[in-house]
């Protein structure tokens, strides 16, 4: 990947982004002065945008972790026999919360992350909806009634809280993937302790300053929600205490390999939400606009660091010079820069370490065949921040490179010529989280979604991988881990079940007709 002079990006100056991230915090409630008093374990807040440190903060260390969870643990004691219809006020408040100071955990996100404006403020705008999802869901933690063979018996099913969550969330959804788990959490009756991403943790400051006041606003328990910002190293009683009875984590496949055996050790159970290597299927019959638009903002948007980034296209040989041709046209006019100007899609990597890996992939692409008909550069900006252009590849197959997740803008073109071939190079990746397919055939569709279509947890028609709603389930199969959050019936993840058989008879039956004298 070479540099291009030409291409000079404006920036702001890190005195404005400091200023800008302080700014917010207080206006969120964050204790500024606290936050960055001195301290014998710190973390540096770094900003992808002009690739400064800003200033240094306080971190939890491992006692403060464990400190943490009791006083979670604690929390919960309380909160779990409140009605559940009372602990989602709490939610309805904290989403008012959000819509008042929605610009100000924005700009946070943008400061801490680099996404741009607009996808900043619809992070917040998808905390606001799980808020109002969870509100409703607090009336409808409803079980079942089974008929009972015993005479004068009642089966049923009742669900309880099941003690603290821990949320362990990555950088790239600072503040969203918390609010998904939590606002459940929450109306389920449980605690959090939330391990945010170093890289993010003024948004999660912020976040928890709003839950407190929240919390206060309506009377409930104090400590519901820690955030305990601290190194790995120091968090591991999150994975090892069992007064954390659930785990969600958010982050790689490396990750969750180390994660999952840890709590299944102690029989904790894990979510886990983990890596994608998403693709869209193109079909002779699709409506190449829709697949167009559909495929940028995917592929390119949050400049590739979304899980459901998409990271291959599958077209169909009869059409593949036309929509790569389109593709790329579009990849050449996309605004890269900035991500607080106005007009700006396209946003900083997070760090040289993603850089390095983009920079790598490409390289190992070509070697494997692949030829750059879009995008492989760095737009010049300053030595620390690193901006590229989202990048198109031809593969002539699927080779090793490409069945791997890069969390950048690299896009992997290949064809096919039949639709049962397309769904075989569509599987034959590691990762099952999102999944496309563009077509105006209803067979196509309905065979992509049927049982030997995709393998992955989502599964889309005429939309792309990026862009899920709060009230689907959200998460994926194999190495993406299984784990599902946010909508649908995600909620029993955080909730213990019950099997109750109730006699009202005066007599005493056994089941499957035994007889004990």
């Amino acid at each position: 990947m070479s540099t291009s002079i030409a291409a000079t990006i404006a920036l702001p100056t890190s005195d404005h982004l400091r200023d800008l991230a302080q700014d917010s915090l207080r206006r969120c409630g964050v204790d500024v002065d606290a936050l960055i008093a001195p301290s014998s374990s710190r973390i540096t807040v770094r900003t992808p945008v002009t690739g400064d440190d800003l200033f240094d903060v306080r971190a939890a260390d491992a006692a403060d972790v464990e400190s943490a969870i009791d006083a979670a643990h604690a929390a919960f004691l309380q909160w779990r026999t409140v009605p559940a219809p009372v602990r989602g006020q709490l939610v309805k408040r904290l989403g008012e919360l959000l819509t008042e100071y929605k610009a100000d955990v924005a700009a946070l996100i943008g400061v801490e992350v680099g996404k741009i404006t607009s996808e900043a403020l619809g992070e917040v705008q998808e905390m606001i909806d799980i808020c109002d999802f969870a509100v409703g869901l607090s009336r409808q933690l409803d079980g079942r009634t089974m008929p009972s063979e015993r005479p004068g018996h009642r089966l049923m099913e009742t669900w309880h809280p099941v003690g603290v969550v821990g949320v362990i969330s990555a950088f790239n959804f600072p503040a969203a993937v918390w609010s998904w788990n939590t606002a459940l959490a929450i109306v389920c009756g449980d605690a959090v302790v939330w391990k945010p991403a170093q890289l993010a943790t003024l948004t999660a400051a912020a976040c928890s300053a709003l839950f407190d006041r929240a919390a206060r606003d309506v009377g409930a328990p104090t400590n519901l929600n820690v955030m305990v910002s601290a190194n790995p190293a120091d968090s591991q009683a999150l994975l090892d205490s069992p007064q954390v009875p659930v785990v969600s984590a958010t982050g790689s496949e490396r990750m969750g390999r180390q994660i999952a055996p840890r709590v299944a050790a102690r029989f904790g159970r894990s979510i886990l939400e983990l890596g994608g290597n998403n693709a869209a299927i193109v079909t002779p019959s699709a409506d190449l606009d829709i697949a167009v638009r559909g495929i940028v903002f995917a592929a390119a948007g949050t400049a590739g660091q979304r899980c459901t980034t998409m990271r291959r296209v599958i077209v169909h040989e009869s059409i593949a010079d036309e929509l790569t041709t389109r593709l790329a046209e579009v990849y050449r006019r996309l605004p890269i820069g900035d991500p607080f100007t106005e007009g700006s899609l396209v946003g900083p990597l997070i760090d040289d370490r993603a850089f390095q890996n983009m920079t790598s992939a490409l390289e190992r692409a070509q070697e494997q065949g692949g030829t750059v008909i879009a995008g492989g550069v760095r737009r010049d900006s300053t030595a620390d921040s690193y901006y590229v252009e989202p990048t198109i590849v031809t593969m002539p197959a699927q080779t090793e490179v490409v069945c791997e997740e890069t969390f950048a803008p690299i896009l992997y073109v290949l064809t096919y010529s039949t639709l049962d071939q397309a769904i075989a190079l569509h599987n034959d990746v590691p990762q099952g989280l999102s999944s496309a397919i563009f077509t105006l055939n209803q067979r196509e569709a309905e065979r992509f979604i049927a049982a030997d279509g995709s393998d992955c947890g989502i599964v889309n028609v005429n939309i792309g991988t990026s862009g899920a709603e709060i009230g689907g389930a959200f998460g994926g199969e194999k190495t993406t881990g299984g784990g599902r959050e946010s909508g649908s019936d995600a909620w029993r993840a955080y909730m213990r079940r019950a099997t109750n058989t109730i006699n009202y008879s005066a007599e005493l039956p056994l089941a499957q007709g035994v007889n004990f004298g």
